[in-house]
């Protein structure tokens, strides 16, 4: 079964990180993904941009209505995710809790509905 792991964090919070520190993250994630490159876990995976580079759209009454920035205001902002298989939900969250932002952010793991 696939399952969307999407990985959050406080993008202020993350802008004050020392050099060191995000270059230690940085490795961190580098050996995180090649572990599960090589476990066969890993579908796909990417850092996103900041929110301030996001538009939401919206279609109301057939007009395109865009507005910059993300949908909802939150302390913790999508920053990125990985799609991968696992066997069951378990499985999946041994992975996610191996990445490196669990443990000053939160992932979160749901399953794809893959259409036919």
């Amino acid at each position: 079964m696939q399952y969307l792991l999407m990985i959050y964090q406080n993008e202020a919070e993350y802008a004050k990180l020392d050099p060191a520190v995000l270059q230690k993250n940085s490795e961190e994630y580098i050996a995180f993904t090649q572990s599960i490159v090589q476990s066969g876990n890993f579908k796909a995976g990417d850092r996103l941009r900041p929110i301030a580079t996001a538009t939401t759209v919206r279609v109301r009454d057939g007009k395109t209505l865009t507005t910059d920035g993300p949908f909802a205001e939150t302390r913790e902002q999508l920053g990125g995710y990985y799609l991968i298989e696992a066997k069951d939900l378990d499985a999946a969250l041994a992975i996610a809790a191996r990445i490196p932002t669990a443990r000053t952010g939160a992932i979160e793991v749901r399953p794809i509905w893959v259409y036919n």
